[in-house]
């Protein structure tokens, strides 16, 4: 009877064992860090579990709080060089929020992202609290935005010198000169929110209002908003 070889040499067949058990036991919170995925904004404060089924704890997205998310690494992008980490909200108590980021060597973005963002203080002197997505992907490539879709409207606490916006303003995004752009419109047509969003994490928003009532003109100048012909605009620049 003739013995069937291996076409690999023992030791190198254990050693592809070893690597192979290794990297499905690797830890979540290695794995973030290979991927530098705290480069793009995205941190935790405590990272558990495996690549394959792990859990962030307090997870962020620069200063805005996504909460406690499940996290899992694709095996099938990681064939085509990139790697794509799946989230899902696993708090109750916080928003919804499903999706993925993803990252390659000279790409990096999100994939598919649904829920709420609570924003907290990021656009503060303005009371924009929350961002709801709809199916947004977004691809910054080389530090250009080079794709993006899907729907995101801005919820507002409050009103802004005596102007309610309490039935947020909504767009779809798309890219504009290497920024993403969220152009965002109320219902009444008269209140245009627009934001860009930067690779690096700044953004530069403008938000213009036709009031109206004529009277509240002065309101808005004494609120930090200048007269154009586009009607009062404030305007604010940051990071995330």
């Amino acid at each position: 009877m003739r013995r069937i070889r291996l076409p690999l040499g023992r030791g190198l067949y254990f050693l592809c064992a070893f690597l192979v058990a290794m990297f499905a036991l690797l830890p979540l919170r290695l794995a973030l860090d290979w991927f530098t995925l705290d480069d793009q904004g995205l941190s935790a404060r405590k990272a558990e579990g495996s690549v394959w089924l792990g859990r962030l704890s307090e997870t962020r997205f620069g200063d805005a709080s996504l909460g406690d998310l499940g996290a899992r690494l694709s095996p099938v992008q990681l064939l085509v060089g990139r790697a794509r980490v799946d989230l899902d909200a696993t708090d109750e108590s916080a928003p919804p929020l499903k999706g993925a980021v993803s990252v390659s060597r000279n790409t990096v973005g999100i994939d598919d992202m649904t829920g709420a963002i609570p924003v907290g203080a990021v656009f503060a002197p303005l009371p924009v609290d929350m961002l709801d997505l709809t199916d947004v992907s977004v691809r910054f490539k080389d530090g250009q935005c080079d794709r993006a879709e899907g729907r995101v409207r801005a919820t507002v606490a409050g009103d802004i010198a005596g102007i309610s916006l309490g039935q947020g303003l909504g767009g779809n995004a798309r890219c504009d000169g290497g920024a993403l752009l969220l152009p965002l419109q109320g219902q009444s047509g008269m209140e245009r929110l627009s934001v860009r969003l930067f690779e690096d994490g700044r953004y530069e928003l403008d938000l213009a209002v036709r009031p109206a009532d004529p009277a509240l003109g002065s309101r808005l100048v004494l609120s930090g908003f200048r007269q154009t012909q586009d009607g009062y605009v404030f305007s604010l620049q940051g990071r995330f």
